[in-house]
């Protein structure tokens, strides 16, 4: 191995062989667990030789607060850079969240902002989030989508709220997201 790359031992090797690995997991393992579903891909803009532009649809539930679902479409980059992940995806994301169910709160106390959701978005720096709050006065939970980066970030963002409802005639019983959030 050494006479092959003069300077660098196995030893070296052998780091930044396991530095790399270590680097990549997180991102592998954080990735799968959370993914949303897809629901469908529209195309917006043909390449001839390689994959299309496209807008993507996805759904996922609000792993804290049962009964509530998100589905947000995001422009897919096509082409070569966007076939082999090096494309860096633009800003322009949609959000709209439901109540689909009784609305029952997992944690006991959330914080004003958290993250629901967190998606890359390029390679190394941009990364998508959703975040949830609670407006106390009109019992009503308040998602929001926007996509920052290292440096800087986008104003481009979408808003959905959901209002607390009774789900049924035998949900009587609406919790407050006042109760569950720190102010």
């Amino acid at each position: 191995m050494s006479s092959r790359f003069p300077g660098l031992s196995g030893i070296r090797l052998k780091g930044l062989a396991l530095f790399l690995l270590a680097l990549a997991l997180p991102l592998a393992s954080a990735s799968a667990a959370d993914e949303p579903d897809l629901i469908f891909r529209r195309s917006t803009v043909f390449k001839w030789m390689s994959p299309n532009d496209k807008l993507a649809t996805y759904g996922l539930d609000d792993p804290e607060v049962e009964g509530v679902a998100c589905h947000f479409t995001v422009p897919e980059k096509g082409g070569f850079k966007g076939w082999l992940g090096l494309a860096e995806e633009v800003s322009d994301i949609s959000l709209a969240c439901r109540q689909v169910g009784p609305i029952k709160f997992k944690a006991n106390k959330m914080e004003q902002g958290d993250d629901m959701f967190r998606q890359r978005r390029s390679l190394f720096f941009k990364k998508m989030q959703i975040v949830r709050g609670c407006d106390a006065k009109r019992n009503v939970l308040v998602y929001m989508v926007y996509s920052d980066r290292l440096i800087e970030g986008s104003p481009k963002n979408s808003t959905s709220t959901v209002p607390i409802m009774p789900w049924g005639p035998g949900d009587a019983n609406v919790q407050k997201c006042g109760e569950f959030f720190t102010q």
